[in-house]
């Protein structure tokens, strides 16, 4: 069997990064920067409040106490938006909101709240020292820095400041767009009467949500046990997609791998037993005209699952530029013992408790049993060469996304 790493790095070799596209900020989400994002002109681009308050002299407030206050005349009232160039007078004060263009002259905020918050004249009750609660210009980024390194992954706090500095577009290599195929003929629709025999499709909405999780777009679909229909899709689907993904038709010597007979004859796939489990059977190579990368995965839903996160996810990193990056390890001590098959890697199901550092391991370890996943929070790693680990011992631990 070939073990676990190798077979990443076959996969890891064959994956190129997509190019880079240049989308819209609303599309770009989750698309990684392809160059280097400057700022237009510097954040902020003009001295503001910090505050809702008064824009006053420092100096006019400096002997301001609770038990005698400064009190100065209110000669303006400055919203935000507000783009009148105003001076302030000294000895006067202007009303400002946040966010507000700062009058000339003026080098300090005072907060209402320091204030009985008046409009023709204000009682101020408190000094407010020079700079406070100003924004100053370029305070947070200045003019032609680089805000944003090629490289970064564009989240919500990413697109927030490629908008304020400028930006209504960038060059990102985008989300990748992932074919998620599961075959079977005993497959029907969730939600929908099951008859004797069949089973709801689990298998395409847990490796679409995953795909998503992961930072791709998701594209479901089912094709019945049949070499020519699933090379059909594999086919039509390879013209539009970055990734394909199958789950099921891939076992080993089975004379229902649909999957395995379809790829054999039209891709350019390797089938393998990787030293795993769950997960043995897995295949990787390129089908289509585009040559578009395919993951042929086991059916049993837990298999598929783990072979997700193992192989299918750092791949998904490479097709963004990113340097492939495993799901974290720690150590935790088992709180109750486990045994693994002797030549194989065991990812079994546990909740991590991370303040105690303890891993508890699942009962209902089997690759078909969807209820100890949906509680873990964990796998726990056990080497190929171990087959038993006592309770209270401790074990390499991978935390689920």
């Amino acid at each position: 069997m070939v073990p676990v790493e190798a077979h990443l790095a076959d996969i890891l070799a064959a994956v190129r990064p997509l190019a880079p596209v240049r989308l819209e900020l609303e599309e770009a989400e989750c698309g990684t920067l392809a160059e280097d994002a400057t700022a237009r002109c510097p954040l902020p681009s003009f001295d503001n409040s910090g505050m809702d308050g008064y824009a006053v002299y420092a100096a006019d407030v400096a002997a301001a106490a609770p038990g005698s206050p400064v009190t100065l005349p209110v000669a303006e009232q400055i919203p935000a938006g507000d783009i009148r160039a105003l001076t302030l007078a000294p000895g006067t004060s202007a009303r400002i909101m946040t966010g507000a263009l700062l009058p000339a002259g003026s080098d300090a905020v005072v907060p209402v709240e320091w204030t009985d918050g008046g409009t023709g004249q204000v009682v101020i009750s408190k000094p407010a020292p020079d700079g406070h609660a100003i924004r100053r210009r370029g305070g947070d980024v200045a003019e032609g820095e680089v805000m944003l390194a090629a490289g970064t992954v564009l989240g919500p706090a990413q697109i927030a400041l490629l908008a304020a500095g400028g930006h209504g577009s960038a060059l990102v290599r985008p989300r990748p767009r992932v074919a998620v195929i599961a075959t079977g003929n005993e497959l029907t629709d969730p939600g929908t009467p099951l008859a004797p025999g069949r089973i709801w499709d689990s298998n395409s909405y847990m490796l679409a949500a995953a795909v998503r999780q992961a930072g791709g777009l998701a594209y479901r679909h089912r094709v019945t046990d049949d070499p020519v229909a699933v090379m059909a899709a594999l086919d039509e689907l390879s013209a539009a997609a970055d990734l394909l993904v199958t789950s099921g038709g891939v076992s080993m010597g089975g004379e229902h791998d649909v999957v395995k007979a379809a790829l054999t004859s039209g891709g350019d796939v390797t089938f393998r037993k990787v030293a795993m489990q769950p997960g043995m059977p897995q295949g990787f190579g390129v089908t289509g005209h585009a040559r578009t990368p395919v993951f042929t995965l086991p059916g049993n839903p837990v298999s598929t699952f783990v072979s997700f996160q193992l192989f299918v996810r750092p791949a998904m990193q490479a097709l963004q530029g990113l340097a492939p990056a495993p799901l974290p390890v720690t150590r935790a001590v088992l709180t109750d013992s486990l045994r693994s098959p002797q030549g194989r890697r065991s990812f079994m199901r546990g909740v991590l408790d991370p303040t105690l550092g303890t891993v508890t391991p699942l009962t209902g370890q089997g690759s078909h049993q969807l209820g100890a996943l949906a509680r873990a929070n964990a796998l726990i790693v056990v080497p190929e060469r171990v087959v038993w680990i006592e309770e209270g011992k401790p074990a390499d631990v991978m935390s689920l996304p």
